[in-house]
């Protein structure tokens, strides 16, 4: 019956002896911190649905059986699991490959395998089934809408085939892609052009393993007043010198952006990177985007807390990227693979300066050490 609380300046205090109140502290503390945590990770996006009370079994990737009591809410794009005691689990709408209802229970199957089930909702069992399907459909034919503006002659069939696996937020392969239709690449390329950032997006393509290009699109956290994003991962390790590269550009752009910048992530530890042949980096390369993706999406596209270095998240105006960082799994993963930020000057100086980047990367051996412009605080 105590509580060990481990703060971000690595203090750690004890509570105890709280008798009958125990349990209700706990519940009301648990409840604090992940309301804290849905604040960063979903700001600005609406809750839909909120105060099921349901019970609730989430079953991980390691075999590990997480259970109890909850709160369900259902969010523009997930749906979040609260437990009375315990961290959040969400559920992204674009990562869950099955649901089935059965006996008043869901089972939620995520493409990763993890299962959650859900039950005992009561009377609001329907209500929910019915706010789910409703919120699930619409991310789905936000997809639709958008694949059919680029591709107006496609037949349906196509396009919600197309948006079966290029689901909100997710970025696809080309090579997945063009089994479908080629035309799609073609007009996504085209977007890009569209957003100013082509010849950028070209000079990454002609250095990198060009079938493993992907380009996603995304719903702007404010909706309308930001748009849709268009975003692209490409890897870039295929330079038969190894003189350059083991990193993945990435870039989130959209027509009411002003400012744009190009963030490069590792893709292996920088010791092991030359002993790799290009087919187990390939390997390494299709599991690492689907991490960045997932992770990206965990949090909602926010780059800030990725490119920060520590010495400004000590500071008061960043203080709550700490918490943040301690608490969000996501966001530690970003920050330990981040390489650096390109902001885009001009042309020719970002060339100069992604170039400068990618050579950098190989040049070291420590994965912590960040590359920052000579001239940039």
């Amino acid at each position: 019956y105590k509580i060990i609380i481990n703060l971000t300046s690595d203090v750690s205090f004890i509570l105890s002896k709280l008798g009958y109140y125990f349990d209700d502290f706990l519940r009301f503390f648990s409840k604090k911190i992940n309301e804290t945590i849905l604040k960063e990770l979903l700001i600005n996006e609406t809750i839909r649905k909120s105060g099921i009370k349901a019970d609730f079994i989430y079953y991980t990737k390691t075999n590990e059986v997480l259970e109890g009591l909850c709160e369900l809410r259902l969010y523009d794009t997930s749906l979040v699991v609260i437990p009375e005691c315990g961290e959040i689990i969400r559920v992204l709408f674009s990562e869950i490959q099955e649901i089935s209802v059965e006996d008043y229970s869901v089972l939620v199957v995520r493409e990763d395998g993890e299962r959650l089930s859900l039950s005992k909702m009561g009377w609001e069992f329907d209500n929910f089934i019915k706010v789910f399907s409703e919120v699930y459909n619409e991310r789905q034919l936000e997809v639709q809408t958008y694949l059919k503006e680029l591709l107006p002659e496609a037949h349906p069939l196509t396009i919600r085939e197309i948006a079966s696996f290029m689901k909100e937020g997710k970025a696809v392969r080309r090579i997945d892609i063009d089994m479908i239709s080629p035309d799609l690449w073609k007009e996504l390329e085209r977007r890009i052009g569209l957003l100013g950032i082509k010849k950028e997006y070209d000079f990454l393509s002609k250095i990198a393993r060009r079938e493993k290009v992907c380009i996603g699109v995304k719903r702007g956290l404010l909706g309308e007043l930001t748009g849709e994003y268009i975003w692209f991962l490409i890897p870039i390790y295929g330079d038969e010198t190894r003189s350059y590269g083991n990193a993945i550009a990435m870039e989130a752009s959209s027509e009411k952006d002003s400012g744009k910048a190009t963030y490069f992530f590792r893709i292996v530890g920088r010791k092991e990177y030359h002993g790799l042949t290009f087919e187990e980096l390939d390997t390494r390369v299709d599991d690492l985007i689907n991490q960045i993706n997932r992770c990206m999406l965990e949090i909602n596209f926010r780059r800030e807390p990725i490119y920060l270095p520590r010495e400004k998240i000590e500071k008061p105006e960043y203080e709550h990227y700490k918490f943040a960082i301690q608490k969000i799994s996501a966001l530690r993963t970003l920050r330990k693979l981040f390489i650096g930020r390109i902001v885009h000057r001009s042309y020719e100086q970002w060339m100069e300066d992604v170039m400068h980047l990618l050579k950098f990367n190989v040049s070291i051996k420590d994965d912590d050490k960040k590359w920052f412009r000579r001239l940039e605080s």
